[in-house]
C-alpha cells in the first residue's frame, strides 16, 4: 500500500485523537477515590508505533493500544470518608493534573500542525491541478 500525504496527516490526526482521550480520562478521574489501591484508578497512556513504508522510506504512526500506567495511587489518611479502609485510608488515583493539561495542550499543537500539512498539500494539489489545464 502506498501511503499518501493524505493518509499520513489522517493517521497523525487519528494518533492524537487517542491522545487526547486519554489525558482527558486522566484528567477527568484525578483525584478519584478509592477504598482500595487494587481499584484505584490508574493513568492511561496510549502506545504508538512507528510504520515504515519500504520503498519510498515514508513513516507513519499506528496505535498499539492504551493500556494503564505504573503510576502508583497515592494513599491518605481520612479515617472520616465513607471509602476508608479499616485503618482509615482512602487511595487516590496518582493522575498529575499539571502533567495531564501539559499532554492535552501538546496534543492539540500536533493536531493542529497535522491540519496545517493537510491544508497546504490540498492547496498544493488544487494548484497544480489548475496548472495542468
Amino acid at each position: 500500500m502506498t501511503m499518501g500525504i493524505f493518509d499520513i496527516a489522517g493517521r497523525a490526526m487519528s494518533a492524537q485523537l487517542v491522545r487526547l482521550n486519554s489525558s482527558a480520562s486522566n484528567l477527568a478521574n484525578a483525584g478519584a477515590v478509592s477504598a482500595s489501591a487494587e481499584t484505584a484508578y490508574r493513568p492511561l497512556k496510549p502506545v504508538f508505533a512507528t510504520e515504515y513504508e519500504g520503498a519510498t522510506g515514508r513513516a507513519t504512526v499506528s496505535v498499539l493500544g492504551v493500556v494503564q500506567a505504573d503510576a502508583a495511587p497515592q494513599k491518605r489518611y481520612e479515617p472520616g470518608h465513607p471509602l476508608a479502609d479499616a485503618d482509615g485510608y482512602i487511595h487516590v488515583s496518582g493522575v498529575d493534573p499539571n502533567a495531564e493539561l501539559v499532554e492535552i495542550v501538546e496534543t492539540a499543537r500536533q493536531y493542529r500542525n497535522s491540519i496545517e500539512v493537510l491544508e497546504t498539500a490540498k492547496s498544493l494539489t488544487l494548484e497544480t491541478y489548475r496548472l495542468g489545464r
